[in-house]
């Protein structure tokens, strides 16, 4: 039986965009907390398939999903994010709270870029599939906490496991795991 992925901080993730490991928006300028960075939304086209009930869709599909949580953290901007998720993803809807509430207080991430390393997906007795994606984010600023401040964060390799199931006409993420390489 397989279980869920624990609920998680996503403290530094990636702006996913982009296929073959060729993903930026741009990259590393940073911006005043009190305004969110001119970042182009992620544009899928670059997930190509990910709307189709296979295997390899379900891997575009989370890494679109990467893309656009980032891109959210950039931006302040959630809508699409949250018609990706499953209601049931409480990490997915903890994560849309709290890009909402810092874009309420001003605070977005500054820029950043993804480089994919890979995706895989394993069957799932309970969920169609659980796709995991290894990538680095590059290095950002974002905000530390409660306050105003902000944190610079390096670049980082990190490991995004998903479950994934297929609902109506797309994809949705259920359930995701987060890890920073050497925490």
């Amino acid at each position: 039986m397989t279980t869920p992925p624990p609920s998680i901080d996503i403290s530094g993730s990636s702006d996913g965009g982009g296929d073959d490991g060729a993903a930026s928006d741009g990259g590393g300028d940073e911006a005043s907390p009190s305004a969110a960075p001119d970042v182009p939304a992620p544009d899928p086209a670059d997930y190509p398939g990910m709307d189709e009930n296979t295997p390899e869709g379900a891997e575009q599909a989370f890494r679109y999903y990467m893309a656009l949580m980032i891109w959210g953290y950039q931006t302040g901007d959630v809508e699409e994010l949250e018609s990706r998720a499953a209601e049931s993803c409480n990490t997915c809807a903890d994560n849309s709270a709290e890009i909402a509430s810092n874009a309420s207080l001003g605070l977005y991430w500054s820029r950043t870029q993804i480089e994919d390393v890979g995706t895989k997906y394993y069957d799932s007795k309970d969920y169609d599939y659980e796709v995991g994606y290894v990538f680095f984010l590059g290095a950002h600023s974002e905000p530390s906490g409660e306050g105003a401040e902000m944190r610079e964060e390096p670049r980082a390799e990190y490991t995004a496991v998903s479950v994934m199931d297929w609902q109506g006409d797309r994809w949705k993420v259920v359930a995701i795991n987060l890890t920073r390489e050497g925490e």
